[in-house]
């Protein structure tokens, strides 16, 4: 099996959107951005974790997203995983910072599901080896001492 995933994360800050509140807004404005960009959603979830915090996952058959929305803070945190050729978690991403409005954002891409490398990773091993000489002088300090002890 070939699975070629990507995982977008976006951190929106200074949120300009008064309505970061209104979750049910914030639930169909996601329906509606995953809908356009060809996502079917299996399950759609919020909870409210709390005062001003939400969590709210979508999960469909070729990947998931969740969002932690800070209210007071003007914060969200968006997490987008599409396991499909060709996926294109930014242009969902867009959608729901055009909704948002961040003064700022930051985004990572990471590729997931990549198991040709995944044959070439190597454990790390720590070996530590103490110099030969140190260790022959450690051993002629420790025969001189009983050297000594015999002699008295």
């Amino acid at each position: 099996m070939k699975l070629n995933a990507r995982h977008l994360t976006v951190d929106l800050y200074n949120c300009k959107n008064s309505q970061l509140t209104d979750i049910e807004l914030i639930k169909e404005t996601l329906k509606k951005s995953l809908s356009l960009h060809g996502a079917s959603l299996i399950s759609l979830c919020c909870e409210k974790v709390g005062e001003g915090h939400h969590a709210l996952m979508g999960i469909w058959e070729e990947g998931h997203i969740s969002l932690q929305i800070y209210g007071e803070l003007r914060y969200v945190a968006m997490d987008i995983f599409l396991c499909k050729e060709n996926a294109q978690p930014e242009a969902i991403s867009k959608a729901m910072r055009a909704f948002f409005k961040p003064d700022k954002t930051k985004t990572t891409l990471l590729k997931r599901g990549d198991f040709t490398s995944a044959k070439e990773i190597k454990p790390k091993v720590k070996t530590h080896v103490a110099p030969l000489r140190k260790i022959h002088n450690t051993g002629a300090k420790v025969i001189r001492i009983l050297a000594r002890r015999n002699n008295n």
